[in-house]
């Protein structure tokens, strides 16, 4: 009986798998199809010619590259701030009693509810008034209040010894040196986790740098795909090769970044994410 319930938990993983995996291999397999097989019916899996010339178009005829190197700056330099910020804030909340603590930390858990588009105007508003639109700093910087990071990391450090803290203030060690030596290096795994998350959501970010920026030489790889590559062509006809090759191409750093840190992921949502 054991074994049956564990062939028919393994054979539901599979074709779970098989489900979220499907569109992924679909996508791969048509960013290496010539046009007309992409649009043949019935569909092929295997293309009569495969053929890279959707990527080298991709590469020759869009500012592909700039489109990538200004994720990259945004989503490194907005990961780097979300780790400093909410690693300092969720120690705080974790550790320090202070007044006003719960209400604090409760109104951020709260805004966990609260989507982006809530408060777009204000935001707006606000970069323009102070000279954030069409600057790197205007994407950066909105995206560093991170509430999901701190209620990660907040729930992390409370699940960590308070002896090790006693121990280092024995020894002579200060707040800022117990939390920069002691409580960083033991939290591997949930800041792995706020990276990988922090990493994807400021990659994939697509509303808010499509509004904050008008400079086609400062828009971003989401932002670049939705209104060049997907609008229509000068033949006005939509080319899916090209399409599906650029967010093919879009995937690699964010696999990359998952791929380097996965053996903490998972160690980092079943200490910190689960629990409260």
């Amino acid at each position: 009986m054991k074994r049956l319930r564990g062939s028919i938990k393994y054979i539901v993983t599979i074709l779970i798998c098989i489900v979220f995996l499907f569109p992924i291999a679909w996508a791969l397999v048509c960013s290496i199809k010539p046009e007309a097989d992409i649009t043949s019916y019935p569909p092929k899996w295997i293309p009569d010619l495969a053929t890279f010339s959707n990527y080298s178009v991709v590469l020759e005829k869009y500012p592909y590259l700039s489109w990538m190197k200004n994720s990259v700056i945004t989503a490194v330099a907005g990961t780097l701030l979300i780790l400093v910020l909410s690693s300092f804030a969720a120690y705080a909340f974790a550790r320090f009693q202070f007044k006003g603590k719960k209400l604090i930390y409760g109104t951020i858990v709260a805004m966990l509810l609260i989507p982006i588009q809530a408060y777009m105007i204000p935001l707006f508003l606000l970069c323009s008034k102070i000279g954030l639109l069409n600057t790197y700093a205007g994407i950066i910087l909105p995206s560093a209040a991170n509430v999901t990071s701190i209620f990660i990391l907040t729930s992390f450090f409370k699940e960590l010894p308070v002896e090790l803290e006693e121990a280092a203030r024995i020894d002579g060690c200060g707040e800022l040196r117990i939390f920069l030596q002691v409580m960083i290096p033991l939290s591997k795994p949930a800041l792995s986790t706020v990276t990988i998350l922090a990493f994807i959501s400021n990659w994939n970010s697509f509303l808010w740098p499509m509004i904050c920026i008008r400079q086609d030489a400062l828009k971003t790889l989401p932002v670049g795909i939705a209104q060049f590559m997907g609008s229509v062509n000068s033949n006005a006809q939509f080319q899916y090769g090209t399409a599906l090759a650029g967010c093919c191409m879009a995937v690699v750093p964010t696999l990359i970044v998952f791929l380097a840190l996965q053996r903490y992921f998972v160690e980092g949502i079943a200490s910190s994410g689960i629990k409260g």
